[in-house]
């Protein structure tokens, strides 16, 4: 292997992909181009050498050197049918275009398995960067396509094992507000509806939440927290277990739209006149019929962002005159809440 390595420029070469994944070369390379002509396993064996050696295709590499773009940028998202996606999509989209750059959107679905190989699709389609929102803390599929020389921006969620340009929410700042806006009301008993414990934003959320307790000097009650949830019917679920408690909270706090909406419905049918708070605005939440406290950002703005710390990549004009590369950034998008009324809407 180090023999290979010296030879290809001390870069891991295809056949070190395929020994230590214990296939053949053409097997690798099938995987690689992905061919559909190999197993679910092999797949994940070979797909997983790749990261963690960092291999990228001899072919890529040449073109990156040569400057010969394809002029597209892909777009990873874990679900298209969030509205959250779309609007980051054309936040995204809105600043790629001036620069002759397209967008291809592939959707995750939360899938670790399914991401890395969207990832090796788009480097093999020589893709000039990069924007994703990671499904999870493992991004060594990432990491290797950063190391093999294609830009990544990371948008709502953090880079882990590597370093690279970020755009965040103040996940934790923005649910710490609203929790203490509860709390500001009288609230003393307050559910938390949340998204998969794997998710960063769903995590920072609980973490804002739970510290606004501390602070007031109330526990964190764990039969009053209920997290996993991925869809309105799941958060559904969820929001009527808790209102079925013998002491049911008087307030719920959901760490996205979804949870939101699922806790809406769950409200509705049981005729209460619970609290409902959430992280995300969404369209017609002012048409819900109750009071809704929204934690609002400008969605936009993020895809925005990221996509300009994706060109600064792609065209360096800001370069310092040394030639090195500037080291990455991270950017916060601040929160507001929005207090909804059947007669109107305010913020705070």
């Amino acid at each position: 292997m180090p023999d290979r390595r010296a030879a290809n420029g001390g870069k891991p070469t295809l056949r070190d992909v395929a020994e230590r994944a214990g296939v053949s070369s053409m097997t690798a390379s099938r995987v690689l181009r992905g061919d559909p002509r190999t197993t679910s396993a092999t797949r994940e064996r070979v797909r997983a050498a790749a990261d963690e050696l960092g291999y990228m295709p001899n072919h890529l590499a040449r073109s990156l050197r040569l400057g010969k773009g394809t002029g597209l940028v892909g777009l990873l998202v874990t679900n298209l049918a969030n509205p959250f996606y779309s609007q980051l999509a054309l936040g995204v989209d809105s600043q790629l275009a001036p620069h002759g750059l397209k967008t291809v959107i592939a959707n995750t679905k939360q899938d670790l398995a399914g991401e890395r190989d969207l990832v090796a699709d788009l480097v093999a389609r020589r893709v000039d960067g990069i924007v994703a929102v990671p499904a999870s803390t493992d991004q060594r599929h990432l990491a290797a396509a950063a190391a093999g020389g294609v830009p990544v921006v990371l948008a709502s969620r953090p880079p882990e094992g590597f370093e690279a340009d970020c755009v965040l929410v103040d996940d934790f700042g923005g649910a710490r507000r609203a929790t203490q806006d509860l709390l500001a009301q009288g609230h003393r008993t307050i559910g938390f509806v949340g998204s998969p414990t794997t998710v960063y934003t769903g995590t920072q959320r609980l973490r804002g939440f739970t510290d606004a307790l501390d602070a007031a000097g109330l526990p964190v009650d764990e039969r009053y927290v209920r997290q996993g949830q991925k869809t309105t019917g799941e958060a559904t679920v969820a929001a009527r277990e808790l209102l079925a408690l013998p002491d049911p909270p008087t307030a719920l706090f959901c760490s996205n739209n979804r949870n939101t909406i699922g806790a809406y419905h769950a409200i509705r049918a049981a005729g209460r006149s619970t609290a409902l708070t959430g992280f995300d605005d969404f369209e017609l939440a002012d048409a819900l019929g109750l009071p809704l406290t929204v934690v609002a950002y400008d969605t936009d703005q993020l895809g925005r962002q990221s996509a300009e710390l994706l060109i600064s990549r792609i065209r360096p004009a800001d370069q310092p005159s040394s030639g090195e590369p500037r080291p990455p950034r991270t950017i916060t998008v601040p929160t507001s809440l929005i207090t909804y009324n059947p007669g109107g809407k305010h913020g705070i």
